[in-house]
C-alpha cells in the first residue's frame, strides 16, 4: 500500500512516491526555511495530496464513462472537499501535523459517493455529507458540506475513515511526535440515511 502525505504545517508539500526517501524531502524542506533568503512555496491550503503530481495522468480519467459530464465535475467537487475536510481538520480535531491515506483513495470514495446516490430523486445534488475519522479514542468529526447548496438535500451520507490504532509511519518518527502523525486504513465505510423517510440507515462498508 503506497501512502501519501497531506499538508505539512500548512505549506504545499509535494507527494511521496514510493521510491522517494521521506526523510530527505522532509530534510530539504526545513533546509528551504531555515536557509536566508530562500524563498518556500505558496501554501496550498484545503488540499490532500493523494496521487504523484510528476505523473500526467489524472486520477479522474478512470471514472465510469456512463457518468454525464456535469455529475462527474460535482463528484470531483465533492472529493476535493472531502479532502478539504480532512486537511482542516488536521490540527483542531485529528491533533496531527502530518496525515497520510492511501493513494487515490479520495478519488475512490468520491465514486462510491455517487453509486450510493444513484437512486435519489436529485441524485448526488440532494446529498448532505459529514466526514468522519474513526480514531482510538472514538469518532471524530472532520467536517460537512452539501454537494449542491441550490438544491435541498434528500439524504444524508456520511463518509467514515477508519485511523491505524498503531499511529503513524516509521520514517517521520524520529522527525515528529509519534502523535502528530496519523495514518488512515484503506478500509472506510459510508452509512446513508433517507430524510423525510422512516427508512433504515443503509450501511456499506468498502476495502
Amino acid at each position: 500500500m503506497v501512502y501519501t502525505t497531506a499538508l505539512l504545517f500548512g505549506h504545499g508539500v509535494p507527494a511521496l512516491a514510493e521510491e522517494e526517501s521521506v526523510v530527505e524531502m522532509i530534510g530539504k524542506y526545513f533546509s528551504q526555511l531555515t536557509t536566508p533568503g530562500a524563498k518556500t512555496s505558496s501554501a496550498r491550503r484545503g488540499s490532500v495530496e493523494s496521487c504523484d503530481e510528476r505523473e500526467n495522468t489524472s486520477p479522474f480519467s478512470n471514472l465510469d464513462a456512463g457518468l454525464e459530464h456535469e455529475e462527474r465535475l460535482l463528484q470531483q467537487d465533492v472529493t476535493r472537499r472531502i479532502e478539504r475536510c480532512l486537511t482542516e481538520a488536521k490540527a483542531p480535531t485529528l491533533h496531527c501535523q502530518v496525515l497520510l491515506l492511501p493513494r487515490h483513495m479520495t478519488v475512490r470514495v468520491g465514486q462510491d459517493v455517487v453509486r450510493s446516490s444513484a437512486d435519489e430523486p436529485c441524485g448526488l445534488r440532494g446529498a448532505s455529507i459529514q466526514v468522519y475519522v474513526e480514531c482510538k479514542d472514538g469518532l471524530k468529526s472532520a467536517g460537512s458540506f452539501l454537494a449542491d447548496p441550490s438544491v435541498t438535500p434528500t439524504f444524508d451520507l456520511s463518509v467514515i475513515f477508519k485511523a491505524e490504532i498503531d499511529g503513524g509511519w516509521p520514517p517521520l518518527m524520529h522527525i515528529f511526535d509519534t502523535n502528530k502523525v496519523l495514518k488512515l486504513r484503506p478500509e472506510y465505510r459510508l452509512v446513508k440515511r433517507k430524510l423525510y423517510s422512516s427508512a433504515s440507515p443503509v450501511i456499506h462498508d468498502f476495502n
